[in-house]
């Protein structure tokens, strides 16, 4: 099964339904999986005297509160009708975080396969128990979490009857530096409780997704943007179109190199065998009926002759042929 690659558009369109639709076609030309956006009424999820995180100060202007730099970044539910519209034309999955019920309960309307919940819900239990009673497969993301907290969104999700959970380890920063990202958490969950996993990058580059695709992730989801340097809180930590495109391709090489496991020879090795490996040779010219001795013989390309592995099988027997220095000796010829 293919690595389930998220483009995280977010808020990057900035408010704006035709820069979502420009991230839309950026996504689709990338070849990902899915773009997913956040579906939020600013009222509900800030409140007005709430301050902007570390990060948010530094890529926005600092004179704003989080609910005026929020409100700026919103869409209507009309608008997102209209995406998901626009991406089934278009031939890519759309999605979207809920952050309150009302989102919740629209997105539901709109059937999406999957809710994905954001980092920043995974104590909010109430919400994730009504999120869980859509029994719709969850992916959750787990930023800002210890393991105890997980655990408890877990059981809190697994007590309303939904089992179909991902995890993705996160690190809530943007940008995440690489001292940060602490990817063997990643299995630390896996381990823990036993649910398929994934990593939500917020680091600059593509690395540390192409190492968590070789780690085992199931997910990987990536902010992308049409331009880093546009304002808003995530542009800068976000990979631009080109930089999407890269980002997919090293994650299906990725997964080509990781291959199935099965140690076994490929279909070109099979054939390069001949070539490469050794057979059983003449050490010198032989005469037709000499009792062959170990020093007679010797291990020469080409492999397709009688393998090394069986000289005990040759010595003492009788050639019943003349055999020149180098030519292979066969099972014919004793």
């Amino acid at each position: 099964m293919s690595v389930f690659i998220i483009a995280e558009a977010g808020v990057n369109h900035n408010g704006d339904i035709n820069l979502a639709k420009k991230l839309i076609d950026a996504a689709k030309e990338a070849n990902v999986d899915a773009v997913k956006f956040q579906t939020f009424k600013t009222e509900k999820i800030v409140g007005k005297f709430a301050q902007k995180a570390e990060y948010q100060n530094e890529n926005t202007k600092t004179d704003e509160s989080q609910f005026d730099m929020i409100k700026k970044l919103e869409l209507s539910f009309d608008d997102f009708k209209e995406l998901q519209e626009y991406c089934m034309q278009k031939g890519i999955l759309f999605l979207s975080t809920p952050d309150d019920e009302d989102s919740l309960d629209f997105l539901v309307s709109l059937k999406l396969p999957i809710i994905k919940v954001g980092s920043t819900e995974i104590t909010n239990i109430q919400y994730l128990k009504k999120i869980a009673e859509k029994k719709i497969p969850i992916i959750l993301s787990t930023g800002m979490s210890n393991l105890g907290e997980v655990e408890r969104a877990v059981n809190t999700i697994y007590s309303s009857g939904n089992k179909e959970i991902t995890l993705l380890h996160a690190t809530t920063d943007y940008p995440t530096e690489y001292k940060d990202v602490n990817l063997n958490a990643m299995i630390t969950l896996r381990n823990a409780f036993k649910l398929p996993v994934g990593y939500s990058d917020h680091t600059l580059g593509i690395e540390a997704a192409v190492a968590a695709v070789a780690l085992g992730a199931d997910v990987i989801e990536k902010h992308f943007t049409l331009d880093k340097s546009m304002e808003g809180p995530d542009h800068k930590a976000s990979l631009d179109p080109e930089e999407l495109k890269e980002f997919v391709r090293a994650i299906r090489n990725t997964e080509a190199l990781l291959g199935s496991g099965i140690k076994e020879p490929t279909e070109r090795e099979k054939k390069i065998i001949v070539n490469a490996r050794r057979s059983i040779v003449a050490a010198f010219d032989l005469k037709k009926g000499t009792l062959v001795e170990e020093k007679m013989i010797t291990f020469k390309r080409p492999g397709n002759g009688i393998k090394p592995e069986l000289a005990e099988n040759i010595i003492g027997r009788k050639l019943n042929r003349d055999i020149k220095e180098d030519e292979l000796i066969t099972w014919k010829d004793i």
